[in-house]
């Protein structure tokens, strides 16, 4: 079964131009664009993820991750198959890749009103796409993100940021948070290792933070890749420049996947190093993932220096704060970008 896709226009005979993402991919009747799950059928684009969801889980919102929006919670997550982009990297390659592939796109068909009513009888705050790229099943997480948010439930996006413009525009009003993959700051490494661009990146992470939404950004470390500390103080200085210094920045641990299997997981070393580079530009909130108990993945107040949330892995231990404040001085720790749901629902 296909869905009529949205954001495209028609070009000479039946050639369509995908407008989701910033490829802005030109098809040709009976292809598919480069996720491999837009397809020109008679020359109009349709989707062929709509209906294929093949991830459903409940999950801690930290698992995202998500540090410093709505913690303590839980956000049903789900994704369907394939991406736009094609990390060498990537952690999720055997949900992400097939369609790009030629694969079938395989899932099981559940309705946006259903996820609503299975993420309010779990007891979850949000909805997260996620898991694969979910700027490529825009038209289910569109639809339903509006149904989550007349059910008084968040909305979040984890995604690469390769959207186009017009894709963050539709999005306005119905995502509240947003975890981003800053995946290098070299052009080269987006060419080459994900064949995708920068610019558009960082474009639309300010595009995201002048609509309002809560960001949170992750850099996976690649030793010899994108792991330099050139290169690390260049993203530090670029989300404290441009983001503010209260946003969160996840620099996480490479396991060997995918194409990359040559390559050595993170040392610890280059992750502190990283944690080191964040906290020296100026940022309040670095966290280290993918290495539970490191000590690196708790919220430390800039104000008087106390933990004030402790974590083991995705786990929230305890925390000091009281509406989203330090109980110790009263500085703002989490703002709270978003109203709906119970007080259960709304984190610290």
């Amino acid at each position: 079964m296909t869905t009529p896709a949205l954001l495209w226009r028609s070009l000479q005979g039946d050639t369509v131009q995908c407008r989701l993402c910033a490829h802005f991919c030109r098809i040709e009747e009976g292809r598919t664009g480069r996720c491999g799950v837009r397809r020109n059928e008679g020359g109009s684009l349709v989707s062929l993820s709509y209906d294929k969801v093949a991830a459903l889980h409940l999950d801690p919102v930290e698992k995202k991750p998500l540090f410093h929006f709505l913690p303590g919670t839980t956000t049903l997550s789900l994704g369907t198959p394939g991406c736009n982009l094609d990390c060498a990297f990537c952690q999720n390659w055997s949900l992400s890749q097939p369609p790009r592939q030629g694969r079938p796109v395989e899932g099981e068909r559940i309705a946006p009103r259903d996820i609503v009513r299975m993420a309010r009888t779990s007891g979850a705050a949000s909805i997260a796409y996620t898991y694969s790229e979910p700027t490529i099943f825009f038209e289910l997480m569109l639809e339903t993100a509006s149904l989550a948010r007349e059910e008084g439930l968040a909305n979040i996006m984890v995604s690469n940021g390769f959207q186009s413009p017009e894709c963050i525009d539709e999005l306005n009003g119905l995502i509240q948070a947003a975890n981003i993959d800053l995946k290098s700051f070299r052009e080269e490494f987006y060419r080459d290792i994900c064949g995708a661009r920068l610019k558009p990146v960082l474009d639309n992470l300010g595009h995201m933070k002048r609509l309002g939404w809560h960001l949170e950004v992750t850099t996976l470390l690649i030793p010899d890749e994108n792991d330099s500390e050139g290169e690390l103080h260049d993203i530090a200085r670029f989300l404290h420049a441009e983001l503010g210094a209260d946003t969160p920045w996840h620099v996480s641990r490479f396991h060997p996947c995918h194409r990359m299997q040559h390559h050595p997981p993170t040392p610890l070393d280059t992750l502190k190093r990283a944690y080191d580079i964040g906290r020296a530009e100026g940022l309040q909130y670095v966290f280290v993932g993918n290495v539970p108990g490191s000590g690196l993945e708790n919220t430390v107040c800039p104000g008087c220096g106390r933990t004030v949330v402790e974590r083991s892995g995705f786990t929230v231990l305890r925390h000091r704060l009281q509406h989203g404040k330090c109980r110790d001085c009263g500085r703002e720790i989490i703002k709270e970008p978003w109203t709906g749901g119970t007080d259960r629902q709304r984190g610290f």
